[in-house]
């Protein structure tokens, strides 16, 4: 599955709501938000398999099509088969990412983006509901 918005219009203050259902048989999906597929000020990919960690939750960034520095949440919530909320929201100078248990990740906005016109959700993950509020 994949979704790809090329014209968003994601603004400091705004969330972007993501609903769906994390495949039985899931590896990671990503949800990333930039300006285009070279340029993501936020690469969200959770991973239920990673070599070095297990079930992860990687956060990074991209420029000009070279990745940043990693950021690792070793504690996943979020599980295969089960069907999730996730909201994303732009604070600025931090990305925030909510999980369905409630807790938060947060990632710096290090590229300084103040609007966000690319969203892409992608692997396996089963999107029923996508909001920007």
């Amino acid at each position: 599955m994949e979704l790809e918005l090329k014209n968003a219009d994601l603004k400091i203050g705004d969330k972007l709501k993501i609903k769906g259902e994390i495949l039985h048989d899931a590896e990671r999906f990503q949800i990333d938000l930039g300006c285009d597929s070279d340029d993501l000020a936020l690469h969200f990919n959770p991973r239920f398999h990673d070599d070095a960690d297990g079930a992860v939750l990687v956060c990074n960034t991209k420029t000009a099509g070279c990745w940043g520095d990693e950021k690792r949440e070793i504690h996943n919530p979020l599980q295969r088969g089960c069907d999730v909320k996730i909201e994303l929201k732009l604070s600025g100078d931090m990305f925030e990412v909510e999980l369905p248990d409630g807790e938060e990740v947060q990632f710096p906005n290090r590229v300084g983006m103040d609007v966000i016109s690319y969203v892409r959700v992608a692997g396996d993950f089963k999107l029923t509901s996508f909001k920007i509020c």
